[in-house]
């Protein structure tokens, strides 16, 4: 984070800089408003646990309008309304804060496409190498996700939204920006689905001529998760799990029909696909003079292959599960003086 807030200092055409902050105590909340008060922009952090933002969220709750779990997705959320409620910002970006190798560049090339008037861009996602220390990263785009979507091709047959998804050059980066309009309409999950979930909403609102991807960065590294093998409830196995579950849910909303005979020839396709892209990995790690363990990359697969049961476990069990959270324009039907106290209730908690 100081190399982050460093960078962004050096900033000159950030209008507003919004903070989430989660799981933090009143003293943790003063700390963090001293650390980022170096920022010379106008910058606002909320305060997710205090108790006028919990306020708040029990007001959605009692309107059965409130994200169910905590989480990014959550975060984001509230990031995104709190933005709607300025009113004086038309092109945003959001991008995680554990980037260890974090350059203003970054920022730059990801807000470039959807600030330049010239372009009719809504929504711009960032991808980037995932190598750092001559390692290969990247393990659940790499291992999990392109070779499911492959298996699904194969499972269930063409589709447009696998083509779609798999277009991006890396779709679970958490960098993206777009344009403000895009917020009111758009409905993300709360779990780890976040970055799925988006790229879901841009194929089902926008045209593929308003989106476009950027390399944001020659150079990424960032916090890497656990693979938690022994805990689906957290690390990259609930991630996978998410992420799967997000796909699924995607594809049955478009007539698509499963059955646990499909989740397990999806399961032994995904299987043998992601183990032909753990060798292609080895030679390009050999090539190019990079590490990578192949006991850890199959561990991974057999990992993400169980998940992937699971996930359709979940999703046959509870169908009508969603995890997405509603969009802000049915939060300003429903309470129409929700963004009004939203906007005050930061002020308040940052003025003091």
């Amino acid at each position: 984070m100081p190399k982050i807030i460093k960078e962004i200092s050096k900033v000159k055409f950030l209008k507003n800089i919004v903070i989430g902050l989660d799981q933090a105590n009143e003293s943790q909340f003063i700390e963090a408003k001293k650390f980022f008060s170096i920022l010379p922009q106008k910058h606002d952090i909320l305060w997710n646990d205090g108790p006028n933002l919990k306020k708040l969220d029990q007001q959605l709750a009692d309107h059965n309008l409130a994200p169910q779990e905590l989480g990014k997705g959550r975060n984001v959320w509230y990031c995104m309304g709190y933005i709607l409620s300025l009113g004086n910002t038309e092109a945003i970006a959001l991008h995680d804060c554990d980037i260890i190798t974090y350059d203003r560049n970054l920022l730059a090339r990801l807000v470039y496409p959807v600030a330049n008037p010239r372009f009719n861009f809504d929504f711009c996602k960032g991808y980037y190498p995932r190598v750092s220390k001559k390692k290969v990263r990247g393990r659940v785009a790499r291992l999990l996700v392109t070779p499911l979507l492959r298996a699904l091709e194969k499972t269930i047959g063409f589709k447009e939204y696998i083509s779609f998804i798999d277009s991006f050059r890396y779709p679970l980066a958490g960098e993206f920006s777009f344009r403000r309009r895009v917020l009111k309409d758009i409905r993300i999950p709360y779990d780890w689905g976040l970055e799925i979930g988006v790229l879901s909403e841009m194929f089902r609102n926008y045209a593929g001529n308003r989106l476009c991807q950027v390399d944001v960065a020659e150079n990424y590294d960032h916090k890497h998760q656990n693979i938690s093998i022994d805990d689906n409830s957290k690390g990259l196995s609930k991630m996978s799990i998410d992420i799967t579950k997000a796909v699924i849910r995607k594809l049955a909303s478009q007539g698509e029909t499963f059955s646990m005979s499909i989740f397990r020839s999806l399961k032994a396709t995904y299987y043998r696909e992601a183990l032909d892209f753990v060798q292609i990995y080895k030679k390009d790690a050999l090539m190019n003079k990079y590490e990578i363990d192949v006991h850890e990359e199959e561990t991974a697969v057999e990992l993400f292959a169980k998940n992937i049961m699971i996930a359709g476990e979940v999703f046959l069990d509870s169908p009508m599960e969603s995890p997405n959270i509603p969009t802000w324009n049915r939060i300003d039907t429903a309470i129409p003086s929700f963004l009004e106290n939203l906007k005050n209730a930061v002020k308040k908690d940052n003025e003091v």
